[in-house]
């Protein structure tokens, strides 16, 4: 009979520390929804880089140095990149997608009730580019690179927020 009790007990425990976990869970997935939306609102957001897609040279893991930031209208990118440039640039050419920069354009959609989809449109001194950025409720993202002069280029990152900067 204690066995019985005991066991009863043990269970009840153990799903009560499960709903809490559940709980905890779902209040997380909610700040970081908010803090998606708010990020997108506001064009302030940064992005930090796990994973590269290069056309020619597949999926590479990347260091934790990389990001994409946004601040308005202003880019800063520092993105690895690896792929074939078809036009040798006209000043010294840069390692990597690496500049700070105004956006010519940024056009914001919602292609989906968890995604958040922009489009920005910028040019450097060495080329035209267009960065398509996918930004889930999760805080998953995906950036699209597509350039006149160089292949195009994808990364895997996640957005930062205020608590993890």
């Amino acid at each position: 009979m204690r066995h019985r009790i005991l066991f009863i007990f043990s269970i009840a425990i153990i799903a009560f520390m499960g709903c809490a976990t559940q709980q905890e869970k779902a209040e997380r997935r909610e700040l970081m929804r908010k803090a998606v939306t708010e990020a997108v609102a506001k064009k302030e957001m940064r992005i930090e880089i796990i994973s590269m897609n290069a056309m020619r040279y597949g999926n590479r893991n990347v260091s934790a140095d990389f990001f994409l930031e946004l601040h308005g209208d202003s880019v800063r990118s520092y993105l690895p990149y690896l792929g074939v440039a078809h036009q040798a640039p006209m000043m010294s050419p840069g390692i990597g997608l690496n500049f700070d920069t105004r956006a010519i354009s940024i056009k914001e959609s919602h292609p989906k009730a968890d995604l958040s989809r922009l489009e920005i449109d910028l040019r450097t001194s060495e080329d035209r580019y267009l960065y398509a950025v996918e930004l889930y409720d999760s805080g998953k993202a995906y950036i699209h690179v597509s350039s006149q002069n160089r292949d195009p280029i994808s990364f895997d990152g996640e957005l930062v927020t205020t608590k993890e900067k």
